[in-house]
């Protein structure tokens, strides 16, 4: 419907695994990324390690045939593209970066369905480096959210995907994702609104410590079977909504059409 925008995290929701983790542990490079982690953010520590990936011999070509055989649950690309043919607007925000995300979504035959996808800037240097940025840049304005890494406020992105649409169009919103940067975007979510968090991951948990802090509806999901039937339920549930608010309204227009220009009908009075 093109009354609803869907919102989607990238990894361990659109694929099923972690994608940062999984190029660095398919190209050998566990034990550096290691032993370089308590000393980094993950962000930088990332673009330290395409670095040291390009230093030793690692081509963006080694890195785009991993991520091209990176796991998925065979039922998401269907309920995404569902979802897309409904006329939803998809998009995605993701603290992975552009160049995994591009690759991959384009490797699968769904880039296309996506509108917009926020994340860190990721692009491939004359030297032929992967280099990757961060979202916000926390040097010269951070973002100032306690509950996101420095580099990336999923809450702020969703505010301004928020603000853009006017109150008129009058869309509503599905946020599904697994992490705990997804905690602080289902805060902003308005009621009406849908956020469907992976069952048991660290985004359920943080919702669970208070529930009613979350002003939308909530809808828990496990794995791929889960996701494309809660999604596709919901999009029929607003989609049936906007379409008996429609009904009502041109009721209602026909109702006072007819009134401005018919008399009422007069009253049979009863003799007695």
């Amino acid at each position: 419907m093109a009354g609803i925008v869907v919102v989607f995290d990238f990894d361990k929701t659109i694929i099923d695994c972690d994608s940062d983790n999984w190029v660095v542990d398919e190209l050998g490079f566990t034990d550096l990324f290691n032993q370089l982690l308590p000393t980094l953010p993950w962000n930088t520590l990332m673009d330290r390690m395409m670095m040291e990936l390009h230093s030793h011999g690692k081509t963006i070509e080694n890195i785009v045939e991993v991520l091209q055989k990176i796991p998925i649950h065979p039922r998401v690309i269907p309920a995404i593209k569902a979802a897309h043919a409904s006329g939803c607007d998809l998009r995605v925000v993701s603290d992975a970066n552009t160049f995994f995300i591009e690759t991959i979504l384009k490797h699968l035959g769904i880039r296309d369905c996506f509108s917009e996808i926020n994340t860190n800037p990721g692009f491939v240097d004359e030297e032929g480096k992967l280099r990757i940025l961060p979202y916000h840049d926390f040097n010269k304005c951070p973002h100032g959210c306690s509950l996101c890494p420095s580099n990336m406020c999923k809450g702020l992105i969703i505010e301004r995907i928020q603000n853009s649409i006017s109150p008129e169009e009058n869309k509503r919103f599905i946020y599904l994702g697994d992490g705990a940067g997804d905690y602080c975007p289902s805060l902003r979510l308005k009621e009406k609104y849908f956020m469907m968090p992976r069952k048991n991951f660290p985004v359920w948990d943080l919702i669970c410590k208070d529930p009613l802090l979350v002003k939308a509806e909530i809808h828990e999901w496990s794995d791929g079977d889960d996701l494309e039937r809660i999604l596709l339920q919901l999009i029929n549930k607003i989609s049936i909504e906007e379409s008996a608010q429609f009904i009502s309204a041109d009721c209602k227009l026909q109702t006072l059409s007819v009134s401005a220009h018919e008399p009422f009908p007069q009253v049979l009075r009863v003799q007695q």
